[in-house]
């Protein structure tokens, strides 16, 4: 066993110790395509998702110096009929690049790479010579000349140099042509079996394509067949919750929302494990490294990125085209690269139906707060204090003070909306309300048994507060809201709450561009 090369099972072993949610199917995927043009695949993710983990699984299954059978047996790959072909038959060599960038943080980084690993590998290797003249690739050729076996090369955080480096700089250029030499030569199929990378971002640009366009992509944006291999799945976190005797809604309500290719529901992992090992939900995105980095990206300001945080915020979803962004962290030259960069740090999620992205959960959107108020966006955290304010007073029935938050909020925002239209002062009202998404579900156009409900606010579990229907009208007497709402036939949703329930009634009037407001307690009728 080395350092870098035939690490063992001992990384996987200690994950199987613990609580493992079962993702050895991303092993059959990796397996199809060995000793195939697709042997080369890099899946990038946000921090905390499996990256690592996943890495440490494929060490042990391929690594040929040791018996990781045990660890595999009551997992679904074992069930594979790739799984016996492969298992522990190939030598494998492992590489985290931040074992160098927190070591070396000069232009010659790359040369403590090769000479590390060109040593390790003649460890293990000692009758195949290394030359004066040898560079990594040129002894791994030799090696697999003598024995005629291909090696499987696993690199985590593939991308931490070209985090840590300006593009243009020295040790980029060295790294490019590094990668380029392993991965894109003459001799590279038939040194490696296959080659698995992992990175925060892909790997398609950074000065690479030329170097790397040889490399499938599993990424954020286009995960391919790999989607559920990263992140929990809502049937995983289900049972978790059942197993932890967890409160599954909650779960949901903290770390849920991302949308990953085809998966709609994909859990932030980490997030969930550190619930069930404390016994409650609360945030643990700080911990994860990544928020230094989104309040950098969203102090850029480009031209509508307030307003887009803001909207989503409030629960709106946002347009983004993220096919213009090179993947590299240092060029940002618009505010579609901003939201793509946060949509690979998993601060958005992104939906690639629509073209959108959007806030996945109270985790992140707390994060988000957090950002935006240490960049003294006074618009946004101002809108957030308010925001406060208004629910405050339509707890305690202040009409007036509710109409005048409104009020405020319609003309704070008039940069994104259409001041005059029904659809826009039911987005400000989402605005104006995002406080609430603390102790309440916000629903927009609850469906009615007559219709739909403007807004709804349902309270969270273990939140003592009353349920909140707000009705909406354009130049018409406030009391109509209220009896619009009295009206409909509202789902069980609002129903168990006719005891506990408050009716808000909202108009505006296009000539003065006033609001008023209208607020009883009590059932519907």
């Amino acid at each position: 066993m080395g350092a870098y090369i035939n690490i063992g099972k001992a990384g996987f072993q200690s994950v199987r110790n613990g609580e493992y949610v079962d993702k050895s199917g991303l092993i059959s995927i990796v397996n199809n395509a060995l000793f195939t043009e697709r042997r080369f695949s890099c899946v990038s993710r946000s921090r905390r998702f499996g990256k690592s983990v996943a890495a440490k699984m494929l060490c042990a299954y391929y690594d040929h110096s040791c018996d990781s059978r045990s660890l595999f047996s009551d997992l679904e790959i074992a069930s594979n009929p790739s799984f016996e072909k492969h298992l522990n038959k190939y030598p494998v060599i492992y590489l985290d690049m931040t074992n160098f960038t927190t070591r070396f943080k000069d232009d010659g980084i790359m040369e403590h790479v090769q000479k590390e690993l060109k040593a390790d590998i003649h460890e293990a290797y000692p009758d195949v010579p290394v030359k004066d003249d040898d560079d990594l690739m040129a002894y791994l050729i030799r090696v697999v000349e003598f024995t005629q076996q291909p090696f499987i090369f696993i690199i985590d955080e593939w991308d931490a140099i070209c985090r840590e480096f300006m593009t243009g700089a020295h040790a980029m250029d060295e790294y490019v042509s590094w990668l380029r030499r392993m991965f894109k030569g003459s001799n590279s199929p038939q040194v490696f079996a296959g080659v698995y990378m992992t990175g925060i971002l892909p790997i398609k640009k950074y000065k690479t394509e030329s170097a790397l366009n040889n490399f499938t992509e599993y990424s954020m944006v286009e995960p391919r067949r790999m989607a559920s291999y990263f992140g929990f799945t809502k049937d995983e976190v289900k049972a978790l919750a059942e197993k932890h005797r967890m409160d599954f809604d909650e779960l949901v309500k903290w770390y849920d929302g991302y949308q990953i290719g085809d998966e709609r529901s994909i859990f932030n992992p980490n997030s969930v494990m550190q619930a069930i090992d404390a016994g409650r939900c609360r945030s643990f995105w700080a911990a994860t490294g990544a928020y230094d980095a989104v309040a950098h990206y969203i102090q850029m300001n480009y031209e509508g990125l307030k307003d887009d945080v803001l909207r989503m915020l409030a629960g709106e979803r946002c347009a983004v085209d993220p096919t213009g962004f090179q993947n590299d962290m240092s060029v940002i030259q618009s505010k579609d690269d901003v939201l793509t960069v946060l949509i690979h740090l998993g601060y958005l999620s992104y939906d690639w139906k629509e073209s959108e992205c959007y806030i996945p959960n109270r985790e992140v959107a707390g994060e988000m707060v957090n950002a935006v108020k240490m960049n003294n966006w006074s618009h946004v955290a101002d809108a957030i204090e308010k925001s406060k304010q208004l629910l405050q007073a339509t707890l305690r029935g202040d009409e007036e003070a509710v109409a005048r938050g409104v009020d405020a909020a319609h003309d704070e925002n008039t940069s994104i909306l259409s001041y005059n239209d029904e659809h826009s002062l039911a987005c400000v009202l989402s605005i104006a309300y995002y406080y609430a998404s603390n102790d309440y579900i916000i629903l927009r156009e609850l469906a009615t048994g007559k219709g739909f409900a403007d807004l709804v606010l349902i309270p969270r579990k273990n939140v003592n507060s009353p349920a909140i229907v707000i009705e909406l009208k354009y130049d018409k007497a406030v009391d109509t809201a209220i009896e619009q709402i009295k009206r409909r036939q509202y789902s069980a949703k609002v129903a168990q709450y006719s005891d506990n329930l408050l009716l808000v009634g909202i108009t505006y009037e296009r000539e003065s561009k006033e609001h008023r407001c209208c607020i009883e307690r009590g059932g519907m009728g």
